[in-house]
C-alpha cells in the first residue's frame, strides 16, 4: 500500500515479496555497524523480518517503517518510516538506505516527508529518533530535518543520541 509520494519517490508497505531487497539491506556494512546485526542470513528471515516488524506494527497501528522505492525503475533502496518502541515513550523516525543510494538527497527527501505525514496525518506531536554516537551522517540528517538533539540515553546498553521534533499544534 502506497503511504507517501515524492518528487522522486514513493514510500509504501513492505510485503514478503521485498524479502531479498530487505536481506541485502539488513547485511550492509552500515547498517551492522550503527543498526545492529539482526542476524537476517536468507530469505526465510527477510521474510519472518518482514512479518514480525513492520507487517506487525502496520497492522497494530497503521504506521511502521516504509519501503523506499526510486519513482525512475521502480528499484527499492531503503527504508524509512516510524517505529514504537517499547524502549521509548513516543514515536521514532528511523532510516536506513543501501550505500549505492547514500548521499544523494533520497534520505532528506524521505525522511522529511514522513515527519510531515507523522505530525500532520498522524497527528504526532512528539518524534523522537535515536542514533550511535558515531553515526554523524544520520544526525547530520536528523538536523536537516528541522530534529533537535535532547541528550544522549542507555538504550539495551548502548549509549545513543537523542533527537526530538517539538511539539506542534
Amino acid at each position: 500500500m502506497k503511504v507517501l509520494e515524492t518528487d522522486r519517490l514513493i514510500l509504501r508497505w513492505l510485503t514478503t515479496d521485498d524479502a531479498t531487497f530487505i536481506l541485502e539491506l539488513l547485511n550492509e556494512p552500515a547498517w551492522i555497524h550503527y543498526i545492529g546485526d539482526k542476524g537476517v542470513r536468507t530469505l526465510e528471515d527477510a521474510k519472518n523480518y518482514i512479518v514480525t516488524g513492520p507487517m506487525k506494527m502496520y497492522s497494530q497501528l497503521g504506521f511502521g517503517l516504509f519501503l523506499v522505492e526510486r519513482k525512475e525503475g521502480s528499484s527499492p533502496i531503503g527504508m524509512c518510516g516510524l517505529i514504537k518502541r517499547d524502549t521509548l515513550d513516543n514515536v521514532d523516525i528511523g532510516f536506513a538506505f543501501l550505500s549505492r543510494y547514500q548521499t544523494q538527497g533520497y534520505g532528506f527527501e524521505s525522511a522529511s516527508a514522513v515527519l510531515k505525514y507523522g505530525h500532520d496525518q498522524l497527528n504526532l506531536q512528539r518524534i523522537l529518533a535515536i542514533t550511535s554516537l558515531d553515526n554523524h551522517a544520520s544526525s547530520a540528517l536528523l538536523e536537516k530535518i528541522g530534529m533537535k538533539f535532547e541528550r544522549t540515553i542507555i538504550l539495551d546498553k548502548e549509549e545513543l543520541k537523542l533527537y526530538l521534533s517539538g511539539f506542534r499544534n
